[in-house]
């Protein structure tokens, strides 16, 4: 199929079996396709290759796609070839008659998209191939392109090589892909990869499907368990901090029962790709593993995320809990929060390239799980996104913890806000929160005595309170619009609001709720806070801040999520035979075809073809992910297992 100078629209449909595009697909290609460099940010699941892979099949040319992860690679060209897509890749595991294979291939034209590493790009080999005078390149793609950028999580020196590639072909279009991405980050990617004029394009960073569940770290077997019982049979990913903490959970849950194996960096590189394999093939339903897995594996029907310690920025977090529900359908993320998790972080901080940064980065994690407003809306706020609940067109399980237990009682804090707020204006709102957080607390950190904070009125006469709640409080300003961050440097600035209350001595009450207060303070029973003075004359007795009000239980929270899912998968109910049947299937011709089930066909579509019941190739057509190549490959074999167990 030749789909040179045709429209998107139907390159979309006829290879691809999808009838429109989503969130920034349409707006993104049609930059890249006029030739303007872009840089795109869009959700994990959020359809990110088809950006490039629709504009590969309509230019005339070569489209080279950087992407980090082998495995990604591997994933990517087996779903273009199901397709009908001819597309290759060139990395280290690639034999040396393929590899030469390949390149013949491209130097014929025959090839549309070529996958590299960053590390391959720069290779002389590639890059002869690529400067080939019978190889045109209109396209680079560089995804994953938050790795260029040393405020992201997972910065790559091999990154900041490709601009200097791009040179060699002033012609083709650069286009940029990543899922997290702030506003410093971005401004690192447009720099760093010295793209031109570029559209920038920011979708919303809203995961509506997968549900935002934080729960204190009380029992983490126990509590991993349940999340397991939760999604019985399906696939799901555990993330702990360290190999060792790997290893064990490993070998804990399959002392239960379990089909679950281990994958970190201690592991030898056969054992690794063998372990990811089984799992992104159906084998096994459960991966324990390290902070870092995941990004190299498109796999479609994850159903939940546990992170069993706290990851060290948001943005590992959201690109982490962005391998759940990748399909759209219902998936949960669910964080075991200990405070003490922050400790071990901590710890690798003296390795860490700025201090500073990582900790701010953490802090942001931090004032996440201990927050006690929306989840959905702090961690969006924290992309720079306004979120708006109650919108109709969302699914019914997009809350969070937060907001399935109903809503915290305001708290007076008057006074501690006063002092927060009179610290801004002292050290000129110059600075974050934990700078300011420290002159509170009476930091004896060197920049600060350096500046000449430790004279200043409000010099530690904040010790009633500690970091965290100090962080907690920020937050609630934030989201009551007494303070706002600056993009860049996430200054603190008090707003309109903010001033007046301060100058007026207006009451503040907020919604707030720690678990505990600190020995210098407390909340009174009628809400108000209590000043140290006060508090050692035993105001509250047992010195414990009030608690939220109209909390559910577990069992509750659990059973309503489990209704959710199964509301919006009620076919899965009503047509078992048939959908067991359709899995059976694509289990036994992914294995005769080597290749993950989800290759052939991913759950959404399994769903469709149940519902519509399609008789017909042209009826095939119409089911949301069959395109031309995969009505003719599959088509009579699908239309046969749906006669055979229709009921």
């Amino acid at each position: 199929m030749d789909f040179t100078h045709a429209a998107p629209e139907a390159v979309l449909k006829s290879v691809f079996g999808y009838d429109s595009f989503r969130l920034l697909q349409k707006e993104t290609i049609d930059h890249v396709l006029r030739g303007r460099d872009t840089l795109a940010v869009m959700p994990t699941g959020g359809g990110k290759s088809l950006c490039y892979q629709i504009p590969a099949l309509i230019f005339d040319g070569l489209t080279v796609v950087v992407s980090p992860l082998i495995s990604l690679m591997q994933d990517q060209v087996a779903g273009l070839q199901a397709a009908g897509v001819h597309a290759v890749f060139l990395n280290s595991t690639v034999e040396w008659g393929d590899y030469r294979d390949a390149a013949d291939s491209i130097r014929r034209g025959d090839t549309k998209i070529v996958y590299v590493s960053p590390e391959g790009l720069a290779t002389a080999r590639i890059r002869d191939l690529l400067t080939d005078g019978r190889v045109t390149v209109r396209c680079m793609t560089i995804d994953e392109a938050h790795c260029v950028s040393e405020w992201g999580h997972d910065f790559r020196p091999d990154y900041l090589e490709i601009a200097a590639v791009r040179k060699l072909f002033p012609s083709a279009v650069c286009l940029a892909l990543t899922a997290t991405a702030t506003k410093q980050v971005r401004d690192d990617i447009v720099r760093n990869l010295q793209l031109r004029d570029p559209a920038v394009l920011v979708s919303s960073f809203d995961r509506a499907n997968v549900y935002l569940n934080v729960v204190p770290k009380q029992n983490g077997l126990g509590q991993i368990v349940d999340c397991i019982r939760r999604h019985w049979g399906e696939s799901g990913i555990v993330y702990c901090f360290s190999r060792r903490q790997v290893d064990s959970l490993t070998a804990q849950l399959e002392k239960l029962g379990y089909a679950v194996l281990n994958y970190h960096a201690g592991l030898p590189d056969t054992e690794r790709a063998a372990h990811q394999n089984k799992f992104i093939r159906d084998e096994v339903q459960i991966m324990v593993a390290t902070l870092a897995f995941g990004m190299g594996i498109d796999k479609p029907n994850v159903r939940f995320v546990i992170h069993h310690e706290l990851p060290k920025s948001l943005e590992q977090y959201y690109q982490e809990i962005g391998r759940a529900g990748r399909d759209g359908l219902p998936a949960e993320a669910l964080l075991l929060y200990s405070p003490g998790d922050m400790h071990k972080i901590r710890y690798f901080f003296d390795e860490a390239a700025d201090k500073e940064k990582s900790e701010q980065l953490l802090q942001g994690m931090i004032s996440y799980a201990a927050g006690r407003t929306c989840r959905r809306k702090a961690l969006l706020g924290y992309f720079g996104e306004r979120y708006s609940p109650g919108d109709a067109n969302r699914p019914a399980a997009t809350c969070c913890d937060i907001c399935d237990r109903g809503e915290l009682p305001l708290i007076d804090v008057t006074v501690p806000v006063q002092k927060l707020l009179s610290c801004i204006i002292r050290t000129n709102a110059r600075f974050g929160a934990q700078y300011v957080i420290d002159v509170l607390l009476g930091s004896r950190q060197k920049r600060i005595l350096d500046n000449h904070h430790d004279a200043l009125s409000t010099y530690g006469i904040g010790r009633e309170l500690d970091r965290e709640q100090w962080f907690a409080v920020v937050n609630a300003l934030l989201d009551a619009d007494y303070l706002r961050k600056t993009e860049d440097y996430a200054v603190l600035q008090i707003t309109d609001k903010g001033a007046t209350a301060l100058r007026n001595r207006d009451a503040v009450r907020l919604p707030l709720a720690f678990a505990r207060a600190t020995p210098a303070a407390q909340w009174g029973a009628d809400g108000v806070f209590v000043p140290k003075q006060r508090a050692a004359a035993g105001a509250n007795g047992g010195m414990l801040f009030p608690k939220p009000t109209g909390k559910k239980s577990k069992k509750q929270l659990s059973a309503e999520y489990n209704q959710k899912v199964a509301d919006s998968l009620v076919e899965r109910a009503e047509n078992r035979v048939l959908i067991d049947a359709l899995k059976k299937w694509r289990r036994r011709e992914a294995g005769e075809q080597n290749m993950p089930p989800y290759i052939i066909f991913g759950d959404k579509t399994l769903y469709e073809l149940v519902a519509l019941r399609p008789q017909t190739t042209d009826d095939l057509l119409m089911v949301t992910g069959i395109g031309e190549s995969k009505a003719e490959k599959f088509g009579a074999a699908i239309l046969r297992v749906i006669r055979e167990n229709a009921e």
